[in-house]
């Protein structure tokens, strides 16, 4: 999309017309001219914005050389994908599989020695990773460790992995990423990845990505003492060696102890989940584990279960992500024995999907303490949804004028009019059966030009509501609709209507879920610009966009209001035959 949406004019006068004896007084649009002179239109409005890198880094640029060994210079791809550089797709494959190999000589569970800084989920934020490493310092004064979610939802989820894979490769010991449940193929292909690989890159740099999801760790143990993971714990993780058994080279189920590792949830009420609370009666004392309905796959973990887990593996405490976190942490209730946090959540990535207003975190530990750093979020060049043109976003919009203005030219008569009868020329002699025939065809025809309105018209509020956050519409906080000749991203108005972290956290519940859909589903016959297929954007009637528009090619009412089409239809079969010649146009009342 153009950093610019503004028209200029020729910047140079004009002199205005002679119409007869008097000159025509300047238009206001000469007078918009004018000021415009003087101005260079060749710089950019916005200057304090530098332009997108367009250029690719030749080799020179993307290796450099530590002893003889050949690493890639994540100095300069920190800049270059800052202005939205973007790699060759030998150079991105060459990080991607160079990096997948480090992954794999790496254990289950990979043990680290403080200090260390502790980074939670990213989700493809990359300006505001930026702003963390300038938070937590750089490598060399302390350990990296991620716990996952590098990807998906935001925009630049890509530069994201190849930054932080770069500096895997440069110093494979000061940094280390664990998997998170979004490094998968089953949410890449949901959420939006997948697409960003494809419009950014190609499909073999997606596929290559995948591989390295496979081979990332899964936990880590910090000083014997941390156990920090992706999810949470699982009725299946009795011992940490029960780590050691799993085949983390793999697409992870719905099930098992890979799937809790990155799926699984402290208990809502982590902590007083005995006590009565205002969803309902607290959970039985001594339940240690219960279905996780929000995620729908794995468990809720209790108090009681993450204290027993520490107490049978010498452990302090749990340190995970996967939970967006207002103040982007929460330390949860301390065990009794050691009077120190039970499980630790953190959460790095600040107004997270641009509509949450929370701010991100880190936790630093050090000399046996530990600190919380937090930040907000950073400015960050906009992308429309699904990474479309402008001009493909406004297809729709263009659509619906072209059927309204179609509409206009058909329905050009009033309602008086179509009443009263042909007074200007003879009316059309026919058969009744001839005439009701024409009279049918002629409604057929208005009928669906305002059928392929309605059409457009879902089409156009399907586009202006991408949006993940599916239920935003139904709250107390909900957009209104947009004016008829409002074209606009329902995206960039969402942080008017959610006010509250808790209003984005309700609204975006449905998207915390395991996604159940079918990958060898066929296109639909539209393709509806939206953050999910339009097979999982469902009306409140529980209607998918193409039941919808099938329901509008099919509904005779769609423009048929008071009889009017009759009318018209009547009008126009009377007023001439089908194969007579036009008439000429009449004047009314024009000067």
């Amino acid at each position: 999309m153009s950093g610019s949406t503004n028209r200029h004019h020729h910047s140079g006068s004009f002199s205005g017309h002679t119409a007869g004896p008097t000159q025509q007084q300047p238009s206001a649009s000469h007078h918009a001219l004018e000021s415009h002179e003087g101005k260079d239109f060749s710089k950019r409005p916005v200057p304090q914005v530098p332009p997108p890198a367009t250029h690719k880094p030749s080799d020179h640029d993307f290796y450099v050389y530590d002893g003889g060994e050949r690493k890639v210079n994540h100095e300069y791809l920190k800049k270059h994908f800052y202005r939205e550089g973007r790699l060759t797709e030998a150079q991105a494959l060459y990080i991607i599989e160079h990096v997948t190999n480090i992954f794999s000589r790496e254990p289950n569970m990979v043990p680290l020695k403080s200090p260390v800084t502790i980074c939670g989920d990213i989700h493809g934020q990359y300006y505001d990773l930026m702003k963390m490493f300038e938070v937590g310092g750089n490598l060399q004064d302390s350990l990296y460790l991620f716990l996952g979610d590098y990807v998906d939802r935001g925009d630049f989820g890509i530069e994201c992995l190849l930054y932080l894979y770069a500096l895997k490769i440069s110093s494979p010991s000061r940094i280390v990423l664990l998997r998170g449940n979004h490094e998968c193929r089953h949410l890449t292909e949901y959420f939006t990845f997948k697409r960003e690989c494809l419009h950014k890159y190609s499909e073999k740099v997606y596929e290559a990505c995948l591989r390295s999801f496979c081979a990332l760790p899964i936990s880590a143990l910090v000083d014997g003492k941390f156990f920090c993971v992706h999810g949470g714990i699982s009725p299946e993780l009795i011992k940490l060696s029960d780590l050691d058994h799993i085949n983390r080279f793999t697409e992870p189920g719905s099930h098992g102890l890979l799937c809790d590792l990155l799926w699984s949830d402290p208990i809502v009420n982590f902590g007083h989940e005995n006590e009565p609370a205002p969803t309902g009666q607290g959970v039985t004392p001594g339940t240690t584990f219960m279905h996780n309905n929000t995620r729908g796959c794995s468990y809720f973990y209790t108090y009681e279960a993450v204290c027993q887990f520490l107490e049978r593996n010498n452990l302090l405490t749990v340190i995970r992500g996967h939970e967006a976190q207002d103040a982007g942490y929460t330390m949860h209730r301390k065990t009794p024995k050691r009077n120190f946090p039970s499980v630790i959540t953190i959460f790095s990535a600040p107004n997270y999907l641009d509509v949450y207003h929370n701010r991100g975190a880190i936790l630093k530990y050090a000399n046996k303490n530990i600190t919380i750093r937090q930040y907000n979020s950073t400015a960050h060049p906009f992308w429309l949804p699904n990474f479309m043109d402008a001009f493909t976003w406004s297809l729709p919009f263009v659509g619906q004028k072209i059927t309204e203005m179609l509409l206009a030219i058909l329905s050009i008569c009033s309602n008086d009019e179509l009443a009263e009868s042909d007074s200007d020329g003879e009316e059309a002699q026919a058969a009744p059966a001839d005439l009701a025939a024409r009279r049918q065809l002629i409604k057929n025809k208005i009928l669906a030009v305002g059928r392929m309105q309605k059409v457009f018209q879902l089409l156009r509020e399907e586009a202006e509501n991408a949006t993940e956050l599916d239920g935003v519409t139904a709250t107390s906080t909900a957009v209104s609709k947009p004016g008829a000749d409002a074209l606009s991203v329902q995206g960039a108005r969402l942080n008017k209507s959610i006010r509250t972290f808790a209003d984005a956290r309700r609204s975006d519940m449905a998207n915390e879920r395991l996604p159940e859909f079918n990958e060898q589903q066929k296109p639909t016959i539209f393709p509806v610009p939206s953050m999910r297929n339009t097979s999982r954007r469902s009306s409140a009637e529980g209607l998918d966009m193409e039941d919808l528009i099938k329901r509008a090619l099919e509904d005779d009412s769609v423009v048929d209001d008071g009889g009017v089409v009759e009318m018209l239809a009547e009008k126009i079969a009377r007023g001439r035959s089908v194969t007579g010649r036009p008439g000429a146009l009449k004047r009314h009342e024009t000067t």
